[in-house]
């Protein structure tokens, strides 16, 4: 390795170091911390994220990483100096883009607006919010021009979270989906066999909630002896390095689908994570590609492992054991469909595997209108309502369960949606992808059995972490671009075979 690319390593890892200090901080404050603690928690967040911002954003980190981009010019693209660099360029000039006048102006919007859309929320009072989304909206639009673009003004902002990938592509994916999938819920509507659910809402004590879902987790894949389970109110996954990828979960008494596939979701998360190679440790590469591609991870095992047959007739038993009240008189059959069952929500987080795309498409083109200036915020809960009717056939009885559901408006954060849905996308592609390539997967996923299915994603996705663009790890994986075709495979045979279609 040459002196100049040591020297830059030194910055990347202390400011990494400071980086994953300020994530333990914020891992306390949402999981243990008094309430009483908020104030200095947040004061000592500020400071270490000014600190590592000034280290990385200096005339000095910009000539470390030139310097060292010099010395290893022959590196092979694939290599981890080679991906670093790359990665370091784009998030430096990046980070430069936007004067530190905006990023101060950004806090202070976000600060006003994150309260009010919580009032409005609990009031179900749209035009308290409104003022608010209106200038988080007007720094939308200054953030995209900040950064440039040469095709939509969406472009940029959607590249922050899926690096390559055009607002038009994603469209283009996005209008496929839309015309193959309202048949296929419009077909469960009208002709599918009932689905009874009511055995997943019933008394369930949370401490047996908490002991199975240590043992889910565990038989999904994840390493308990890098991780830890945590409970929250609004569930996520972090990680401080490979050997320490957290999960937490939320309970509830008398429902038993958030706390398990929460726990799932998150567990695929952590998973890729624990997966990443040690070579990439303390750098920025010691992550996931793109939201998009690390949400295929979490979907991945929460819905493609998590509700498939051959997953619960391994583990169904264990289940029924600790309920045996609720769930004994309930074959394993009556409790798949049950964790499948289809049916329109108002409430995104709430949606099923088949239609909670919708919920995303709905998002992404009103936040293109909203950024465009085809729609005035004012106008937003009709259009909201009407996109609802559209899609999913139903109209929320308020903004509450309407336009003022999520809390990602009430910041800049517009291009965020879209990598929920392609991750859907993507995990369905990767599943078919491995499947074909290695066949056992599909026989022990038959046998509730991960193992075979949790390799190939180590080989071929977790163990690179950030080194390619989304594009390019779906390129090598699967041969082309990422397209719709795989989920809508999947989701036709599953729920046809359901809802006996």
């Amino acid at each position: 390795m040459s002196a100049k690319f040591e020297q830059l390593l030194e910055k990347v890892y202390e400011i990494h170091d400071i980086e994953k200090a300020m994530g333990v901080l914020s891992w306390d404050k949402e999981t243990n911390m008094p309430k009483a603690g908020t104030e200095a928690r947040i004061q000592q967040m500020t400071t270490l994220r000014r600190i590592s911002h000034a280290m990385f954003t200096s005339d000095e980190m910009g000539e470390r990483i030139e310097a060292a981009a010099t010395e290893i010019a022959d590196a092979p693209y694939e290599s981890n100096e080679a991906s670093l660099i790359r990665y370091l360029r784009r998030s430096y000039a990046e980070s430069r883009q936007l004067p530190p006048e905006f990023v101060r102006r950004v806090s202070e919007v976000s600060g006003k607006a994150n309260p009010a859309w919580v009032e409005a929320r609990e009031s179900n009072n749209f035009a308290h919010f409104q003022p608010h989304l209106e200038e988080v909206v007007k720094l939308a639009q200054e953030m995209a021009e900040l950064y440039g673009y040469e095709d939509e003004k969406y472009d940029p902002l959607l590249d922050k979270f899926e690096h390559g990938m055009k607002t038009a592509e994603v469209r283009a994916i996005f209008n496929a989906v839309k015309e193959d999938l309202i048949p296929l819920r419009q077909a469960i509507a009208e002709r599918g066999t009932a689905v009874d659910d009511r055995l997943v809402h019933q008394p369930f004590p949370i401490d047996k909630q908490k002991q199975f879902a240590h043992y889910i987790a565990d038989a999904a894949g994840y390493d308990f002896s890098r991780g830890h389970l945590g409970t929250v109110v609004h569930p996520f996954a972090t990680s401080f390095s490979r050997n320490d990828a957290r999960i937490t979960t939320r309970w509830y008494p008398n429902f038993l689908n958030p706390s398990l596939f929460g726990t799932l979701h998150e567990s695929g998360h952590a998973m890729y994570e624990q997966g990443t190679h040690p070579d990439l440790a303390r750098t920025p590469l010691a992550r996931g590609t793109s939201s998009g591609i690390h949400e295929s991870q979490s979907r991945m095992i929460e819905n493609i492992v998590g509700r498939s047959l051959g997953f619960w007739q391994a583990h169904y038993p264990k289940l029924q054991s600790l309920f045996p009240e609720q769930l004994g008189s309930h074959d394993v059959k009556a409790f798949y469909r049950a964790v499948n069952k289809v049916q329109p929500s108002y409430i995104r987080v709430e949606a099923d595997e088949l239609t909670y795309n919708f919920h995303i498409i709905l998002r992404f083109e009103l936040e293109q209108a909203l950024l465009n200036g085809d729609l005035a915020v004012a106008d937003l809960p009709t259009a909201w309502n009407d996109k609802m009717n559209e899609l999913l056939g139903v109209v929320p009885p308020n903004d509450t369960e309407g336009c003022l559901q999520d809390v990602h408006w009430s910041r800049p954060g517009f291009g965020y949606f879209p990598t929920y849905a392609l991750g859907n996308l993507y995990a369905a592609q990767f599943y078919e992808t491995a499947v074909a390539q290695k066949p056992t997967i599909a026989e022990e996923m038959a046998q509730g059995k991960t193992h075979a299915l949790v390799t190939w994603l180590r080989e071929n996705i977790h163990q690179h972490g950030r080194k390619f663009t989304p594009s390019e790890l779906v390129h090598q994986i699967t041969g082309g671009p990422l397209t719709h075709k795989p989920f809508m495979r999947y989701v036709t045979q599953k729920f046809s075979e359901i809802y006996e279609l």
